[in-house]
């Protein structure tokens, strides 16, 4: 007898036995491939669930087991190589491998919906349309012209019909008169070609060299290069050797901002099909790119965090730009580092992952040390660029106008006079982060957090910037009834009001989370900016990822003490990393780039070593002091966390799977907590955590499966939730 084992998407972890359908012969089932989609029913619903294996016995007897409804596809729709990965990625992160399994498919077809080959949408008349004559429909112009394209071809594409101006609404109409219905045109294979790139400096062609002999097989690979050092031109020149092999490359980014600026240079140097996979796209979008990138057509995909689990028909090459980002570490529910799956995946594909970054994490240099992947460094700035000059700014016993020193002040506007673009970060939206009256001290606290409600005057309201709560700003004090409502901070929108007056002259540009919402705000945005008039750029780290304005030679940071002093070990590493990329966008053309740092500590050793020591030293340094300490990456973290309406019920929650668990932990391992978490009380529900630190990476996923397996044992009140965190990236 054959036993379908499926991953279904539910919090268990675990698979589930079904028999096949009924009516399916005995043949049929054993013919059966790991990655087809099956329909079954689970409790009271009906859910799809993913083949991972067929088996001949159960745990369960045969009669408690149920039928599978139909299997909804002829043939595995995601190669045999990312069910791999699907099932070590649950197992490392010791998630339900459903919700695991499920990443590899887009929306549609987790649903259950029909598998639409790849191709491009498009028309084609009915049997009815067919015996309409020509000039038929002539009373509507529009109908008339889409009657005639269609009369002349078998099908024709939506793009053509959008070309002519044709809309949808015209083409739902003639299929509502049954004239007209929708099809799929065959996507036509397209030889991939590249365009000469640009001549490469010794440490580019020795760093090519060295990638193009390991482009066969798995290899790990870290370039580590300066801002500017041109890592995009070597990445460009090994994705035209994996073309011209006939090879998929699949380049992962940080953020959607950085798609539109990405993709416009691959589209100059690449005559080949390039695909984006990204949150920012619609769902039919995103299907065809899925689709493009799963049957072969799509030469290159580009995409951010999710994309690593893309079907790929011959991946060649895997790039995870920005390697050190904190953006591919998933936060919630299924918690992967999608830099990690990377490399697992390029294991599994047997092809090269290149790391790429001008700060890289502490991990990929713990690795290189190891000997686990292999190092190259950019050390200089490609062509005529040089590395920018940096100083602080002591602004004790200064006046401060938005945050801005006269120093600060006067340096910009000798860089607009000079026709020069500014760059000020201040890593703080909104207008002030506090809303307190003057009269009795209160002061605007959200009602479901631990935390201060930030002021965003633009829109007169009080945003919690951790669950999302608003409501209006208040007129009066709700404590006191006085008038006197005042803002303590700074935030972008006060800064920039106050540029706005200072230098009306010139533009100024806010780039945070709530201006840039529109789909195509950052493209426009770059595109603006780029084109090298004088102006002000003002922003959060938004403005530090990767982004390439030659045109500004002033960057200031606003606040460095905002990142002086943070309660997490891994808070020196990302300043030293968010200072270094803010100061990278600085000069990377022929004019000259300055950095000035405004500080009330001008002698923190951190800063000093910011402005005294470049990143791969000041890296290094810390990595020895976390050897030593044995925490990351020396040492292995991992979280357990709890997430309930009643502070005491989950920490005795945890407190309990601490005392089943701790008798069995290897040497070395020791497990802290249980203990509330920084922001304890978050949308209404108390956080604790228990956490573990173990030795090695061996003994991190032994303890972690103990605590998984009594965690899901231990009788917990109902509305607690828990949930485990393999290499967190915070404590937070």
């Amino acid at each position: 007898m054959s036993i379908l084992r499926l991953a279904i998407p539910s919090p268990l972890r675990r698979l589930f036995d079904y028999l096949p359908p009924r009516g399916m012969s005995a043949a049929a089932a054993m013919a059966l491939q790991p990655g087809q989609r099956v329909s079954v029913p689970f409790g009271s619903r009906k859910v799809t669930g993913y083949l991972v294996q067929l088996c001949q016995d159960s745990e369960l007897p045969a009669s408690a087991l149920k039928h599978a409804d139909a299997v909804l596809d002829d043939a595995p729709l995601v190669p045999s190589t990312l069910l791999q990965l699907c099932d070590w990625a649950a197992r490392y992160y010791h998630h339900p491998p459903g919700e695991v399994y499920a990443c590899a498919f887009p929306a549609s077809l987790r649903q259950g919906k029909a598998h639409r080959p790849g191709g491009r949408a498009g028309w084609r008349l009915t049997t009815r349309g067919m015996g309409l004559p020509a000039g038929a429909l002539a009373r509507s112009p529009r109908k008339a012209e889409a009657l005639a394209l269609l009369q002349g071809a078998p099908a024709v594409s939506n793009d053509l019909f959008r070309e002519r101006g044709i809309s949808g609404a015209v083409m739902r109409s003639l299929a509502a008169k049954e004239l007209a219905e929708q099809c799929t045109l065959a996507q036509l294979p397209m030889a991939a070609d590249s365009r000469a790139g640009l001549a490469l400096n010794p440490e580019q062609a020795d760093t090519l060299a060295a990638l193009l002999k390991a482009r066969k097989g798995f290899s790990c690979h870290l370039l580590e290069g300066v801002t500017g050092s041109g890592k995009t031109e070597v990445y460009l020149q090994f994705i035209a050797d994996c073309l011209e092999r006939g090879r998929q490359a699949l380049v992962l980014i940080p953020e959607i901002g950085l798609t539109p600026q990405t993709l416009e240079r691959f589209r100059q140097r690449f005559a080949a099909t390039i695909v984006t996979l990204h949150s920012g796209l619609g769902e039919a979008e995103r299907y065809r790119a899925w689709e493009a990138a799963r049957d072969g057509s799509a030469h290159i995909v580009i995409g951010t965090r999710s994309a690593i689990f893309t079907p790929l028909q011959n991946p060649g090459l895997i790039i995870v730009d920005e390697e050190h980002d904190s953006s591919y570490k998933q936060q919630d529910g299924f918690r992967y580092s999608a830099r990690d799956v990377a490399v697992k995946r390029g294991q599994l594909e047997k092809c090269p992952v290149l790391l790429g970054s001008a700060t890289p994490s502490l991990e990929s240099l713990h690795n290189v040390a190891a000997g686990r992947y292999q190092l190259h460094r950019l050390r200089q700035r490609a062509g005529t660029s040089s590395l920018p000059s940096i100083r602080a700014i002591d602004v004790r016993r200064q006046e401060l106008q938005a945050g801005l020193s006269s120093t600060l002040l006067s340096a910009i506007d000798q860089t607009l006079q000079a026709q020069q673009q500014v760059l000020l970060f201040l890593n703080r939206r909104g207008y002030a982060p506090t809303l307190q009256c003057h009269d009795c001290g209160w002061v605007a606290q959200c009602s479901a957090c631990d935390a201060r409600l930030t002021v965003h005057r633009r829109h007169g309201q009080l945003r919690c910037h951790h669950c999302g709560a608003g409501r209006r700003m208040p007129q009066r004090c709700p404590q006191c009834h006085g008038s006197s409502l005042i803002t303590a901070g700074l935030g972008t929108e006060q800064t920039e009001d106050f540029l706005c007056r200072r230098f009306s002259q010139w533009p100024v540009f806010r780039v945070d989370s709530d201006t840039m919402q529109a789909r195509h705000a950052m493209r426009d945005l770059v595109g603006l900016i780029n084109r090298g008039e004088p102006g002000i750029l003002l922003g959060t780290q938004m403005l530090t990822k990767g982004h390439h304005f030659p045109g500004v030679s002033l960057v200031a940071v606003i606040d460095a003490d905002a990142m002086l002093f943070s309660a997490d070990f891994r808070g020196e590493e990302r300043m030293a990393q968010l200072l270094t990329q803010v100061a990278g966008r600085a000069g990377r053309a022929e004019q000259p780039g300055e950095v000035l740092v405004q500080t009330h500590y001008p002698d923190h050793p951190a800063l000093q070593a910011m402005l005294n020591v470049d990143y791969s030293d000041q890296a290094r340094a810390i990595l020895a002091d976390r050897q030593a300490a044995g925490m990351p990456p020396a040492g292995q973290l991992v979280i357990l966390r709890s997430d309930c309406s009643d502070a005491a019920c989950g920490e005795q929650f945890l407190q309990t799977v601490r005392s089943q668990t701790e008798p069995d932990l290897p040497a070395g391992a020791r497990l802290i907590g249980p203990l509330p978490a920084p922001m304890q009380r978050r949308a209404g529900k108390y956080r604790s955590q228990l956490i573990l630190l173990a030795p090695d990476r061996r003994a991190a996923q032994l303890v972690a499966g103990l605590l998984v397996g009594r965690a899901e044992t231990v009788p917990a009140r109902r509305g607690l939730k828990w949930s485990i965190d393999v290499d967190p990236l915070d404590l937070y």
